[in-house]
């Protein structure tokens, strides 16, 4: 409507001029949800017709000889498939509501408008639900969200205590691994003095598991009395952890002639193999500088593909920190994405909370979490993330 139209309107009555904006109002929110569902659509159309593009392109003999391009597009293939399956119902069931408003335009049996009322108020009681699928669903994803994960946790300020709560951290995660059916392998370790780890390095395999415990990165902080405390005061210490998303052979070109290998005799607990052959090995990426060790197996073949896989994720992070550095502007609520240095966490053992400072959520049942109860903490903050990525969307 023309705004001298809007402007003649407003020298009636008032009570004319408050009912014709209201209906202008309910008018152009109409208009605007028309607009939205037309550009979800006009979106879908563009998700399906790629979909049916890789189906074709893995059918081709050039895609099947070439064993990176065809890992790369069976994933993307097995991304759509879901957003397509969606979008059918949600087509269907825009169709069956069309199809039900002109039944009752022409039917006169007021049995029949009853049925095909009742049919549409169910069919538009789900289309709402239908559209947050779809857009949770359509939401740009993190590349990298489907990998293997390879986790570290090392002791921060705080001496013995940092040490003793980094393993409190491998108990809580080893917990919440279990849960998860995830295999968990022991890449590398340094134990502390008074017990837990100065660091510990871990690869994780499962389902979706970066994009899970991504989460996690940054600095976690504990307030408690120490063991080690004659006076009953309390203290603060922290502990770091990183993860990172694991690297395939497909991600990364290795060259063997840039990695120089050294080997070592193991040390720390691990039977007689310990200190008497040299299984242990150490990894250096010339170019880079990057240096990876792995002593957990006995055997040294064993313990040389652990290091070349951890060595292989190293170098491929490198790239991945410049898209985490590109998307840390723009979510600044999730410390995952952007600087692994800040502290993200905080166990307070005096008051038996927990406290996660990005997202301002604090849980009195600190005994649960640490005894690996985390899936809360970790769907929110999943949630959280969500609604940064659907601002990002514009969708």
């Amino acid at each position: 409507m023309r705004q001298i139209d809007i402007e003649m309107m407003c020298d009636a009555p008032d009570e004319l001029c408050v009912n014709f904006l209201l209906f202008y109002y309910l008018c152009t929110l109409k208009i605007y949800q028309i607009m939205a569902n037309n550009m979800i659509l006009e979106r879908l159309e563009g998700v399906k017709s790629r979909f049916i593009e890789v189906g074709e392109l893995l059918t081709q003999p050039d895609i099947l000889s070439d064993m990176k391009k065809y890992v790369r597009l069976n994933k993307e293939y097995k991304d759509l498939l879901p957003i397509v399956e969606s979008y059918e119902r949600y087509k269907l069931a825009l169709s069956n509501i069309t199809s039900t408003k002109e039944l009752l335009a022409t039917e006169k049996d007021e049995e029949m408008r009853e049925m095909a009322k009742a049919e549409l108020d169910e069919l538009t009681s789900h289309i709402p639900e239908m559209e947050e699928e779809i857009k949770m669903l359509i939401i740009p994803a993190d590349p990298e969200d489907d990998k293997n994960a390879v986790m570290e946790i090392r002791a921060g300020t705080g001496g013995d205590e940092a040490s003793i709560f980094a393993g409190d951290l491998f108990r809580m995660y080893s917990k919440y691994f279990e849960t998860k059916g995830w295999k968990v392998e022991v890449n590398n370790l340094s134990e502390g003095t008074a017990g837990g780890y100065k660091e510990i390095v871990l690869s994780i395999t499962g389902e979706g598991v970066y994009g899970i415990m991504k989460y996690e990165s940054g600095v976690h902080r504990v307030q408690r009395v120490p063991q080690t405390e004659t006076q009953g005061r309390i203290h603060t210490s922290a502990a770091s952890v990183v993860v990172l998303p694991e690297a395939d052979e497909f991600d990364i070109d290795l060259r063997t002639e840039d990695i120089r290998k050294d080997t070592y005799c193991s040390s720390g607990p691990g039977g007689q193999s310990v200190n008497t052959t040299y299984s242990a090995i150490r990894l250096t990426h010339i170019p880079s500088g990057i240096v990876v060790t792995c002593q957990d197996e006995k055997s040294q073949l064993k313990n040389y593909d652990k290091a070349l896989k951890e060595l292989r994720t190293r170098l491929y992070n490198l790239e991945y920190q410049k898209y985490l550095d590109e998307v840390s502007h723009r979510r600044k609520t999730m410390v995952s994405t952007g600087d692994r240095s800040a502290k993200i966490r905080t166990y307070n053992y005096p008051q038996g909370r927990m406290t996660d400072h990005r997202i301002n959520l604090t849980i009195y049942n600190l005994p649960s979490i640490l005894d690996g109860n985390i899936q809360e903490v970790l769907d929110k903050l999943q949630m959280a993330e969500n609604s940064e990525r659907l601002k990002e969307s514009n969708i």
